[in-house]
């Protein structure tokens, strides 16, 4: 997947748009979530990215930016298809890691806090295959404290 092409997803969008994205990774975050956790290894990091997008003191393009990927990451069918469980992540990963990279400092240690909080009251499982306990770094921090 090319820059121009991540460049082009995460375009923040209108008003209107954000407005729909933020209805559609409502309805259908959480249960993505629940089934494909350990499959993202920064899964603490997505959520928090989550509640980002969705606390109004969140910059109109942060969040904007934040509803792309994040919408683009519950869409059934994207450039991989998600059921292509060795490989189709690997689309959405990208998404992601490139806004996490142009959000970088928006996403706060409260938004963090909110996430492994709700991870747990889901009774989430964060921890992948090949974890050993460690997180992730993404953009120079680890995703799990």
């Amino acid at each position: 997947m090319d820059d121009v092409k991540i460049g082009e997803i995460l375009e923040p969008g209108s008003e209107d748009t954000q407005t729909r994205r933020e209805r559609k990774v409502r309805s259908k975050f959480w249960p993505k979530v629940k089934r494909y956790a350990r499959m993202i290894p920064f899964i603490d990091e997505v959520v928090a990215g989550y509640f980002c997008a969705m606390d109004p003191e969140t910059p109109p393009r942060v969040r904007g930016i934040l509803l792309a990927a994040l919408a683009y990451f519950i869409l059934p069918l994207d450039t991989i298809p998600d059921f292509l469980l060795t490989f189709g992540f690997g689309d959405d990963i990208a998404v992601l890691t490139a806004a996490f990279a142009a959000v970088k400092g928006n996403i706060t240690d409260a938004h963090r806090a909110a996430a492994r909080k709700a991870l747990a009251e889901e009774d989430i499982d964060t921890a992948g295959p090949a974890d050993a306990g460690d997180g992730p770094v993404v953009d120079g921090e680890a995703t799990r404290t």
